[in-house]
């Protein structure tokens, strides 16, 4: 799979907005690195770690009834580690100093991945449908970004102890 040259740039505009954020790579499902902003030169080791932490984070998810996978936070000494989903086929992993703000670092990640996701999916449909035309490719994105607005504006469910 090869991701259009809009991941990169999403990627570098993430940095841009948090300072914090050390490094930042989008990488299929499977572990194959999409697109890279980061210093660090083992870019294919952190996506293949990122693919078995997604293994076991949607095994979890899944075996306690939390639904599907939406994202993984990691704090060590030196910072944190941020895996989020990017739609069904991508994920974005960030790296920050610990000094980030973890809510704006979760807020501009998740809009981050979302992007990420669209752009991702369009690059797959015009390989599986080179037919399509950019209206069609437009109006889908507009679809699956209604269908996530609605889904983000539901209130999440809580139970009270009884």
């Amino acid at each position: 799979m090869t991701a259009s040259p809009g991941v990169l740039d999403e990627l570098t505009r993430l940095r841009a907005r948090l300072p914090q954020v050390t490094g930042a790579l989008a990488a299929s499902v499977d572990g194959l690195v999409l697109a890279r902003d980061t210093p660090d030169a083992e870019a294919e080791g952190v996506a293949a770690l990122t693919a078995a932490a997604l293994g076991v984070a949607v095994r979890l998810t899944e075996a306690t009834g939390q639904g599907g996978f939406r994202e993984l936070l990691v704090r060590g000494d030196s910072g944190y580690v941020a895996t989020y989903a990017a739609g069904p086929a991508a994920v974005l992993t960030v790296t920050a100093e610990p000094r980030v703000n973890v809510g704006r670092l979760h807020l501009e990640a998740r809009r981050a991945g979302a992007r990420i996701g669209e752009l991702v999916e369009s690059a797959i449909d015009r390989t599986d449908r080179p037919d399509r035309t950019d209206r069609q490719d437009r109006q889908d994105r507009t679809d699956r970004q209604d269908r996530t607005d609605r889904h983000e504006r539901r209130a999440p469910h809580t139970s009270t102890p009884g």
